[in-house]
């Protein structure tokens, strides 16, 4: 396993990491959930992501659980949770400071810990002043609650306004971002994030590299039973990734890479998840997987990455033809 420097900071993140979003509690049981995170954790991982909404918090509660039966050493590990949606009450949702101080007290019940090293605000809160999100954060830090605080989904200019208002202030400024980061979702990683990561030393912990499992490849010739599209509720995410007009060209692109993986000798999985890490501006790469055996093929990424030469690269960037425009340089 690598392990990388999250932005500025000096903590280090597995380069592979195992997230619990959709699994736990929606697809697998706790005895799965455990072998997922023990396959994890053996492989070198230390980073595990949860969130309260995941599950409605049974997803933290199940990691608390496993996390505590296999008496792995706390400061062996970097968890992290994400406040905003936790409950049906009027406050709570959002990240009003009410909600966060007592969304972050909740989920380390859940978890069992005392502390989350990292704390994220899981969206963007057009209802409440950024000052005082910053404020509740700086405050969930000073308690010792959470080491570091970060953002899920934000705006580059939201993001630089909270750190300025930190700054400012003399309060704790964020210093990660979640964000979706794939080969289909590229712009705000690679775009408009991008000065974000020199200006404030900005990590990121990027979620779906495998874009919802289709760039697994296993959607290219239907759904599989079982799979995470083959649930009811998740048949809006079938319409986006497989029905609708984007999607389909989307697959007939993967089948394409598909066949690059093939001749490289990796498995599309582990094309996808390289693909991430070759990424210098990504801090880890937030895994997921509902079986023990997913689990490790992913975890072969690492041993496979001189694969990924400057040709196969190309290729699949041939293939993608999706690259995001950087900014001219007009001076000669």
């Amino acid at each position: 396993m690598e392990y990388r420097f999250l932005g500025r900071s000096g903590l280090k993140v597995s380069a592979l990491s195992y997230g619990s979003w959709v699994t736990f509690g929606d697809q697998v049981d706790v005895n799965s959930a455990e072998a997922c995170m023990k396959a994890a954790f053996d492989a070198g991982v230390n980073f595990f992501d949860n969130a309260e909404a995941y599950a409605g918090g049974e997803s933290e509660t199940m990691m608390g659980k496993i996390i505590k039966k296999n008496g792995w050493k706390r400061s062996d590990l970097v968890l992290s949770t994400k406040i905003f949606w936790g409950g049906d009450g009027p406050n709570d949702a959002g990240l009003s400071y009410k909600h966060i101080i007592e969304g972050t007290d909740a989920a380390l019940k859940r978890m069992q810990t005392d502390y989350v090293d990292l704390i994220f605000c899981h969206r963007p809160d057009i209802h409440t002043p950024i000052e005082e999100t910053v404020r509740a954060m700086d405050q969930v830090i000073r308690s010792g609650k959470a080491f570091y605080w970060g953002t899920s989904e934000w705006s580059a200019r939201q993001i630089q306004d909270a750190y300025h208002i930190a700054r400012r202030e003399n309060l704790r400024p964020p210093l990660m971002e979640q964000p979706q980061y794939n080969m289909f979702h590229r712009d705000r990683v690679e775009s408009e994030y991008k000065p974000l990561y020199s200006e404030i030393g900005l990590g990121t912990t990027i979620w779906s590299p495998l874009a919802s499992g289709l760039l697994t490849g296993k959607y290219n010739d239907g759904i599989p039973d079982k799979s995470r599209l083959s649930l009811e509720k998740y048949q809006w995410l079938k319409e986006k990734l497989i029905d609708s007009e984007e999607g389909k060209q989307r697959l007939e692109k993967v089948k394409k890479i598909s066949s690059v993986a093939d001749k490289t000798g990796l498995t599309m999985p582990e094309l996808a998840l390289g693909w991430c890490l070759n990424n210098p501006d990504v801090s880890t790469v937030i895994t997921g997987a509902s079986k023990p055996e997913q689990v490790k093929q992913n975890m072969e990424t690492m041993n496979k990455l001189d694969r990924l030469t400057e040709d196969v690269m190309k290729r699949v960037e041939e293939i993608l033809d999706n690259k995001p425009e950087q900014k001219q340089d007009f001076r000669p």
